[in-house]
This record gives C-alpha cells, structure tokens and sequence, in this order.
C-alpha cells in the first residue's frame, strides 16, 4: 500500500484503555466475536480470478476480525485494516482500485468487552496481506502463532523493502511460536480451536476451525474464497503464490467442512459476515 497507511500504521501503536472481562460460571466454554475491522470497495475485482471472469467489475467486500474467548485465553484471528484510517476524512483511504472504509475502530470494539490489545494472549492472521494485519502493531504483547513459511515470506528482503512492511514490522520481536511442518495446531490442546494450514493464497496461509459448545464447528477461510462466487467456481486470484497449492487447500476445507459439518464463513463475504450474531453478542 502506499504512504498514507504508512501513518496510520503508527497510530495502531496506541490501544484503548479497559479491564478484561471476567468469565462468568454461565458462559459457555469458548465463544466467538466477529468484530467489524473494516469495509473494502474493488472498482476492479479482476485480480481476485485469473480467468478474467470478474474484469472491470466491481465488488464490496467485508473486512472483519474474529475474537475466540477461550478459558486458557484470547485469540484474535486477523486484525483487519488499520484502525487510522477511522481519522481520515470520512473514515475512507482511497488506494488505488480499493477505496479503505474503517467506521469502528478495532480496539474500541475491543473496548466494548473491557479489553484492550495488551489483554489478548495469543494473535493470528490467516496470513500477511495488509488488510489481515493492519492492526498487527496494537499486539505485540500477544504470543504470535505464526506458520515458518508465512514468517519467512513476511521477514524476506523483498517484503521489507515494500512500503506496507511497517504494518508487520513490529511483529518481528513479539513473542513468537512459529507452527512448523505441514501439520494442523491445535491451539488450546483440547480441539476446539484448531489452525489448519492451507497454502496457496500465500506460501503460509491457514484457516481455523473453531468448535463452539451450542453452535458446532465454525471455519474461518481467511481468503480462500474472496467473493460469493468464487467457492463454488473455485476462482483463483491472479495474485496467489501457487495455483495448484491454492486448488488443494480449497479441497482440504471442502473436505473438512464436510467431514465436520462445520459452518463454512468465507471472510470477505458480506451475507456471510452479516449471518453472524452483530458484536458485542457472540456465537457459542
């Protein structure tokens, strides 16, 4: 991205103030939040298929973070745009094809909980693009989980030289467990939130399944699938680091979906984001 989220990029240095919420004997083991981390307009989609299929048209794309609350702590499952872009004049960054809309900050969201970013024990991003990790910068304190071959791309020469690496950059010297080999995490060790790696999109990219005591198995794809349509004609977007590795893990989550039953939510996907219960309530 260009200059002006380089400013914003230094504003998410700062998080909102507030005490951690106290779990209540009542409330069901692990819940789940999807937070409104900010809205995206493509005036041209072409990028997000290879084919050409969605040339010169345009899309509106959801933009959000996930919040698993666990007893063994917080994970936060990407980190949405840049909360900074909230100062610009109509909270909107035009950049490019992508017009940037963040009406809510991510950390006064937070707020609404009684958290602020130094209380999140554990941060993830489904991988490193600058609209998963905009707010990277707020959780430093946090354990990064973080796939050996996604940090490694993140970290390499050409990255750093781009102008977007200060939004990642203060990631390099947070607390860190890198997730190697091509196997899945089982976050908590109890299997109810479980990083499944599915490369392609980026050399690292994952989803998660997280298992919610009343409403069953629930994927987050990260950027498996970009638009509505793009699952069930399995688009490929001209960007991705390897098609055929894109191509396998999309049958690796269909598998897992229809091994689980799990609720599939395809992130950028505004019915799929909306069909989640509005924050601050959750799915449990």
């Amino acid at each position: 991205m260009k200059k002006t989220l380089l400013a914003f990029a230094a504003l998410a240095a700062f998080a909102a103030c507030g005490q951690p919420q106290q779990q209540t004997p009542e409330a069901p083991a692990v819940q789940l939040y999807a937070l409104d981390c900010g809205r995206i307009n493509v005036s041209d989609a072409g990028m997000f298929s290879d084919d050409g299929s969605l040339n010169g048209q345009s899309r509106d794309l959801v933009d959000p973070c996930f919040l698993i609350r666990h007893p063994d702590g917080d994970l936060l499952w990407d980190a949405g745009l840049p909360d900074g872009v909230a100062d610009a004049p109509n909270a909107t960054v035009v950049e490019g094809p992508f017009t940037l809309r963040v009406p809510t900050r991510l950390a006064d969201q937070l707020t609404q909980l009684q958290l602020t970013p130094a209380d999140i024990e554990f941060i993830s991003f489904s991988h490193s693009h600058f609209d998963h990790v905009g707010n990277a910068g707020l959780f430093t304190t946090a354990t990064w989980l973080v796939d050996a071959d996604e940090r490694a791309w993140m970290f390499r020469d050409e990255a750093r030289a781009a102008e977007e690496f200060a939004l990642i950059a203060p990631l390099e010297n947070a607390p860190t467990r890198q997730l190697e080999g091509d196997g899945d995490t089982d976050v908590f060790g109890d299997g109810s939130v479980t990083i499944v790696q599915t490369p392609g999109h980026t050399p690292g990219h994952n989803v998660l399944l997280v298992r919610l005591p009343n409403a069953g198995p629930v994927l987050l794809t990260g950027d498996m699938w970009h638009m509505s349509e793009s699952r069930e004609r399995r688009l490929v977007p001209a960007f991705n680091v390897d098609r055929g590795q894109t191509l396998a893990s999309m049958d690796k989550v269909e598998a897992l979906a229809a091994e689980t039953g799990a609720r599939v939510v395809r992130q950028h996907v505004a019915e799929d984001f909306e069909a989640l219960p509005v924050f601050p309530a959750a799915l449990n």
